[in-house]
């Protein structure tokens, strides 16, 4: 993905989420919160919840197409002719129905040297799997079902919406709180307002950065359950075998990955303090708890 369509993807998406958040905030007539008469808690909560949920499930909505848009994602057609095209799409297809999915997803590919797969999507009837070219030119049929039975299970549990659910929650706790700190902090001052809006920025910082750790605890806490789901559906052995695979070529990385992408990887590996802030447990620890040893 080009740097010029990078920025605009940004631009827009951010366009969107002020415009859309711009008008709720107007249909709920949420009126300023810091007043004359001091804080306003209730218009104060109306405009974190709004604020803090908006933007979460906006990203959520449009999941589908930013993920296509930013791997340049080409979608499998349920009647192609390629021999290997419709045996991802069966082996995906299998899957589904053994997890109980009515509705099939998006099957796409994209070209990475990247061992890497993702499901994403707003809802389990709008979902995408979507492989990378690493993934099915350095892996076996079990390995690859085995990952994809991780990624189906990642839209059978729900936690494309989980995720984005704790997410807005977080960002409107983080936004409230900090608001409410520094208040208290200013004593609601009139001659004080730039030191509040420099302590609510300060606090909404190190609120983030520890919000930020728990909903990284809570992903790597859906990850092993994804993994367990796909032992379920395809076999234990063959999603410790992907796990295994995904050791030996983990140090294939693609440049385009973005940070905000790292959820839709499907092994990270971060050392020190980094590990706090892990969407994925270490590849040891899931293998150890598939064989029953952690």
């Amino acid at each position: 993905m080009s740097i010029a369509k990078r920025i605009f993807l940004f631009i827009g998406l951010n366009i969107l989420i002020i415009t859309t958040i711009s008008v709720l905030l107007a249909v709920f007539n949420v009126q300023p919160y810091l007043t004359q008469y001091g804080l306003d808690y209730v218009n104060l909560a109306i405009f974190c919840l709004i604020w803090g949920m908006g933007g979460a499930f906006i990203s959520l909505a449009l999941s589908r197409a930013i993920a296509k848009w930013s791997y340049g994602i080409t979608l499998i057609n349920p009647a192609t002719s390629s021999a290997a095209e419709r045996q991802l799409i069966e082996m995906v297809h299998g899957l589904c129905r053994k997890a109980g999915l009515e509705v099939m997803p998006e099957i796409g590919i994209y070209q990475s040297d990247e061992v890497n797969a993702f499901a994403t999507g707003p809802t389990k009837s709008r979902a995408l799997v979507a492989v990378s070219s690493g993934l099915l030119n350095n892996m076996t049929g079990d390995e690859i079902e085995g990952v994809l039975g991780h990624e189906v299970s990642h839209i059978t549990n729900g936690d494309m919406v989980t995720m984005t659910l704790l997410q807005g929650v977080v960002n409107a706790f983080v936004m409230f709180l900090s608001r409410v700190i520094a208040y208290v902090v200013t004593r609601g001052d009139k001659d004080s307002r730039g030191v509040y809006w420099i302590v609510t920025f300060v606090l909404q910082t190190v609120f983030l950065i520890l919000g930020s750790m728990l909903i990284a605890l809570y992903s790597r806490h859906r990850e092993t359950r994804a993994d367990e789901a796909s032992a379920q559906l395809g076999g234990r052995e063959k999603m410790i075998r992907a796990l295994e695979a995904l050791k030996r070529t983990q140090e294939r990385l693609d440049p385009r990955a973005q940070p905000a992408m790292q959820t839709l990887k499907i092994s990270t590996e971060p050392k020190g303090i980094w590990r706090f802030f892990a969407t994925h447990p270490p590849l040891d620890e899931r293998i150890a708890h598939l064989r029953g040893e952690g």
